[in-house]
């Protein structure tokens, strides 16, 4: 009986350590795919697969990481963003699993920001564009957020000044201008969210603009743009043409 036993073990043993070599090859053959094709050649599966690598030592990531994309709609980026706890109910994950995800999402989160700092809007606006996306995107309630700008158009500071319910912020004008006056800025960006995806302003959206499109114009700090963040992109009031109508109106007035 113990014989019997004993070569059980064995085999099972011998079963587990075919495996490792073989997964331990197929790693190794996609980390070296990474540098040799670029991260342009891998699939949102087989990103997600080489990040889980770091979190699971012996187990098919590949089959996971196809699971996970199912569970959250084919996008890579709802996978990033969702909660550990939902990320938990996914069979073969743990907490050292889902490690990468989270680190992942925060460098990406921390690299945007960095470029958005550094970027010169009106020449480059996307940079600008991707950093408050990735930012609000997740949002559950209306996050205003204000991005400062130089007189050569440079990023100052981004600043998330008001937090909102899920359908609104309060906006106080006088913080974002105060703001803006201590840091110097000759222009501003504002954007909040919209956490229901939609990108149509709201009559309270337009209203907004138009009060700090005045109070901007008689402190001599340009409203640049007022952005709408959604799931699926954003909607800018200046490439619409409603900040300009709202110009008029404000010029109208004076």
């Amino acid at each position: 009986m113990s014989e019997s036993i004993d070569k059980k073990l064995k085999a099972k043993l011998k079963r587990l350590e075919d495996f490792e070599k073989k997964a331990t090859g197929h790693r190794a053959r996609v980390k070296e795919r990474f540098f040799r094709e670029g991260p342009e050649a891998f699939t949102d599966e087989d990103l997600l697969e080489l990040l889980l690598f770091f979190g699971i030592p012996r187990k098919d990531t590949r089959k996971i990481a196809r699971e996970l994309l199912a569970c959250f709609n084919n996008d890579l980026s709802n996978v990033l963003d969702a909660e550990p706890t939902e990320l938990l109910k996914i069979s073969g994950l743990g907490p050292s699993a889902i490690l990468p995800l989270k680190v992942a999402r925060e460098v990406a989160r921390r690299y945007l920001r960095t470029r958005a700092k550094k970027a010169v809007y009106l020449r480059s606006p996307k940079e600008v564009y991707d950093y408050l996306w990735f930012e609000l995107k997740a949002r559950k309630r209306e996050t205003f957020v204000v991005v400062y700008l130089s007189a050569l158009s440079e990023v100052l500071h981004v600043d998330e000044l008001f937090e909102g319910t899920i359908t609104e912020a309060v906006v106080y004008p006088r913080e974002v201008f105060s703001q803006a006056i201590k840091l110097s800025a000759s222009s501003i960006i504002v954007a909040h969210n919209h956490p229901s995806g939609s990108l149509k302003p709201s009559q309270e959206d337009i209203r907004l603009t138009e009060l700090l499109y005045l109070a901007g114009k008689l402190l001599h700090i340009k409203l640049v743009d007022h952005l709408i963040i959604g799931d699926s992109g954003y909607f800018s009031f200046a490439e619409e043409g409603l900040l300009e109508e709202i110009a008029r109106r404000v010029s109208q007035r004076l």
